[in-house]
């Protein structure tokens, strides 16, 4: 299994040098060469498995065992995917009116990232420990990315994570998720800004190819291809719960599956999509907040920003640049690196770009949309609370809104909504539902634990400013260690 870029000047690379890859050196992102295909008797095997088993089984298409052996991939995962709060580390809850829902929000800081998280950064720590390398983590988090990627990687000696979250834009628990860990690897600041507004200066860190080079620079949010791979299995572990593959003949067509997925930086749908093109059966639809740019492009083909990312109740979805829709153009287009490269560097330079009407409804096609508002975020929390007595985050609020407003067109259609986090994590948003939810003790724990961040204020050259400062940390961390880290 190679990668290749999906702007078309990068290909033949393995799966380590992607894995400690952020964007491609051309700009764009790694995807596979080849897509595996999931045959019915593959499923039909993988029906029993536990996910962590199956996550080893998804992730063995995609990596040589010459890199990462079977036996050290199983330790691996088993690894990555310990300490989960519940024993399947992942479970759906089946709800009245056949509302399923796939809960992914299990591990250590309630957030469906961990599970992609943990087992991204036992890969990297393995070839870091079996090469004698450090590398530098950079993230920019719209909410759970940054805590998931310090908890995952906090402590561990060749890794150092820097992380830049939007001030006064995520809930207080996201935010006490990274400013309380106090470990030597791990570097918070706060930005006066917006998820997109942090992620123009770290696009140009990543450009700098003498940086990534001299410091091991990489990324851990879903620009990385790992992150991706994991969440191929949230889908595959749907289809197999909720399907009965077992019972179908191996000649018979595979029923349907429609997948739900509250969407913000698009990586769950990119996974999702790639799960299809690996011949898994699905409907793929991706709900939005009032930052509707995916809903604006699957709809109209209006690729294009609006002039503010807007707050609402699902802080880690107000998203205005989509970066995975990269990838799903890519996969769309048959992997045209030219026609990619065009249409990214325009919405780049431009922050718009219209796609053709043939493009639009081939998207159109393999993705439906809808966008939801605060209003029908606290009413859809209200009355699944009211019809079950079970308690959505406002992420996974936007997906289900699609349950009420949306039923199927055809009788006997198997949905699933994806639940992204846990309630409480957004414990303001539910009191404003009208309801209440016991805090677990973890999250209570965390105010009393003392905190420790930087701050990226807004001046008039803030995009300039905060990209020297991330340079400048980035440049002190390993010779505080001195230790090399040339790759």
């Amino acid at each position: 299994m190679q990668y290749c870029s999906t702007r078309g000047g990068v290909h033949g690379w393995d799966f380590r040098d992607v894995l400690f890859s952020g964007y491609a050196p051309d700009g764009g992102m790694f995807m596979p060469e080849s897509v595996p295909v999931l045959h019915h008797d593959m499923l039909r095997s993988w029906v029993e498995l536990p996910y962590p088993k199956l996550v080893v089984e998804v992730a063995s298409l995609f990596i040589p065992s010459d890199l990462i052996p079977r036996l050290d991939l199983e330790v691996l995962v088993a690894e990555a995917l310990s300490g989960f709060s519940v024993p399947e580390v992942v479970r759906v809850a089946r709800l009245k009116e056949d509302l399923s829902i796939l809960e992914l929000f299990h591990g250590e800081t309630l957030a469906f990232k961990d599970l992609a998280m943990r087992c991204t950064v036992r890969f990297l720590d393995y070839f870091l420990q079996k090469e004698k390398r450090r590398a530098t983590v950079l993230v920019g988090t719209s909410g759970d990315t940054g805590g998931s990627a310090i908890h995952s990687a906090k402590g561990l000696s060749g890794l150092d994570v820097v992380v830049v979250y939007p001030q006064g834009r995520i809930t207080p628990v996201q935010e006490k998720h990274m400013i309380t860990c106090l470990e030597d690897n791990v570097h918070v600041f706060a930005a006066d800004g917006s998820s997109d507004d942090i992620d123009q200066p770290l696009r140009s860190l990543f450009r700098d190819q003498e940086l990534v080079k001299t410091h091991g620079l990489m990324s851990l949010n879903s620009v990385n291809w790992s992150r991706i791979m994991i969440q191929l299995a949230h889908f595959i572990y749907a289809y197999l719960q909720l399907i009965g593959v077992e019972q179908t003949e191996a000649a018979a067509t595979l029923p349907e599956l429609e997948v739900v997925v509250p969407t913000g930086g698009a990586g769950n749908i990119t996974a999702g999509f790639i799960v299809k093109r690996m011949g898994l059966p699905l409907k793929l639809v991706a709900m939005v907040n009032s930052n509707d740019i995916v809903h604006r492009t699957v709809t109209t083909g209006d690729f294009s920003k609006a002039l503010h990312s807007k707050q609402t109740l699902a802080p880690a979805i107000d998203i205005q640049d989509p970066y995975n829709m990269e990838r799903v153009f890519w996969l769309l287009l048959d992997r045209d690196g030219a026609a990619v490269k065009n249409i990214m560097e325009e919405f780049q330079h431009t922050h718009r770009h219209t796609l053709h009407e043939h493009h639009r409804k081939l998207l159109s096609e393999i993705l439906s949309t809808g966008t939801v508002s605060d209003d029908g975020i606290l009413d859809t929390m209200k009355r699944c609370w009211e019809e079950n007595q079970y308690i959505l985050c406002p992420h996974t609020a936007v997906g289900v809104w699609h349950h009420y407003h949306d039923p199927p067109t055809k009788p006997g259609v198997s949905r699933c909504y994806i639940a992204t986090a846990s309630p409480a994590k957004f414990q303001v948003v539910v009191e404003q539902a009208g309801l209440t939810f016991d805090l677990p003790k973890a999250v209570q724990a965390l105010d009393k634990l003392e905190t420790r961040y930087q701050k990226l204020e807004r001046s008039q050259e803030w995009c300039k400013d905060w990209e020297e400062r991330l340079r400048e940390k980035i440049k002190s961390v390993p010779s505080k260690k001195n230790t090399s880290c040339s790759y």
